[in-house]
């Protein structure tokens, strides 16, 4: 039996998780259009009010020798995570500076009032 080629096979990955997104049962489905095989897209309003185009693609990741299609997922799954976990730490990080250096900065002018009193 003849293998089937990646490009088929992609296709038909695509098509099959864009026809679950695009089924009757999501009442949203009537607003997205085909932009190609790969491509849905939608218009929506901004945050300011702009109207923006917004595109929704299906990416079939490569088979690999070295992990299962689970275990990639998973991979990506947790790098994901512990890149936001990351920024986080960095974010608080950066939140507690930002109040020490301003809570010396008011001690300091603190002290320099009182300084500046006692001449």
């Amino acid at each position: 039996m003849a293998k089937v080629t990646k490009a088929v096979v992609d296709k038909g990955l695509r098509e099959s998780v864009f026809d679950m997104l695009m089924s009757d049962k999501n009442p949203f489905s009537e607003l997205f259009h085909k932009i190609n095989d790969r491509q849905y897209g939608i218009l929506m309003v901004d945050a300011n009010g702009e109207q923006r185009y917004v595109r929704i693609g299906a990416i079939v990741a490569e088979v690999r020798e070295d992990m299962t299609a689970e275990e990639l997922m998973n991979s990506e799954i947790e790098a994901y995570n512990t890149k936001q976990a990351e920024k986080e730490e960095k974010a608080k990080a950066k939140a507690e500076k930002i109040a020490k250096d301003k809570a010396r900065r008011e001690a300091e002018a603190k002290a320099k009032a009182e300084a500046e009193k006692d001449e």
